[in-house]
């Protein structure tokens, strides 16, 4: 397999777990769907796009002076991300540095 081939295979590999651990989750939890949708329309079936894009505005910032780190402003989850962890099984003490 060529590398571009098995970057593209790996990409699709992971997409399809973080759905499928989702979705299972979510039926083990008795959850029918997920405000994932823009204007917080439900979601029943979440696909990595929508993870994705709920996550695309979580930032940490390091404020530096003299390449020492002074401050480090961690980021603030929604609700609805730290729900969308829990169900994915991912510690938001991850994202701390």
């Amino acid at each position: 397999m060529r590398p571009a081939t098995t970057t593209v295979t790996r990409t699709v590999l992971i997409q399809a777990l973080i759905e499928r651990e989702l979705r299972q989750t979510m039926k083990r939890e008795r959850l029918k769907a997920l405000p994932l949708y823009p204007e917080e329309r439900r979601c029943a079936h979440p696909t990595t796009e929508q993870v994705l894009r709920l996550f695309s505005h979580a930032e940490r910032h390091l404020l530096s002076r003299a390449g020492s780190v002074v401050q480090c402003f961690e980021a603030d989850f929604t609700p609805l991300q730290r729900q969308v962890l829990d169900l994915l099984g991912v510690p938001a003490c991850g994202f701390r540095g």
